[in-house]
């Protein structure tokens, strides 16, 4: 990773830990929610969202986490309002992608903004971190009870 674009993630991802996006926010007509922990550092999420019509019209998490865990859960719920259920599963696995595959073969994923978590690959110990919030999207998607582990 050149120094531009690592100065350029760190910066992304000490912002949205500092002031997360949608943080200790649940909808009030909430609809579909999971619980993620990863147990290698401790970070729990809930998350929530209100789909109507199959769309996300509104979601929020909570937990605590790492810096990375906490930034992307808000990186996530950012990008996915207004977004359909089918929108966001593909999302998931562009941003699995991204975060667990070399680089040359996601050079062609569309994920905007979100492009700079591949940053997260650099520290392979962290990834794990950075895909909690969203294992935990899928979840809720699936509408299943389980909680979320990154393990």
């Amino acid at each position: 990773m050149n120094d531009m674009l690592r100065d350029l993630y760190e910066e992304t991802i000490l912002d949205h830990n500092r002031n997360p996006h949608n943080y200790k926010h649940k909808p009030t007509d909430t609809n579909r929610e999971a619980h993620g922990y990863n147990p290698i550092c401790g970070d729990e999420l809930a998350l929530y969202l209100a789909v109507k019509h199959g769309v996300i019209e509104d979601i929020g998490f909570d937990g605590h986490g790492c810096a990375i865990s906490t930034a992307s859960a808000s990186l996530m719920t950012e990008a996915l309002k207004g977004k359909s259920v089918e929108e966001a599963g593909k999302l998931f696995e562009q941003i699995h992608k991204l975060l667990t595959t070399e680089q040359s073969s996601t050079n062609d994923l569309n994920v905007g903004k979100l492009k700079i978590l591949q940053g997260v690959r650099a520290f392979p110990m962290r990834v794990k971190c950075a895909t909690l919030a969203w294992h935990t999207l899928k979840a809720a998607l699936q509408q299943t009870d389980i909680i979320v582990t990154t393990e």
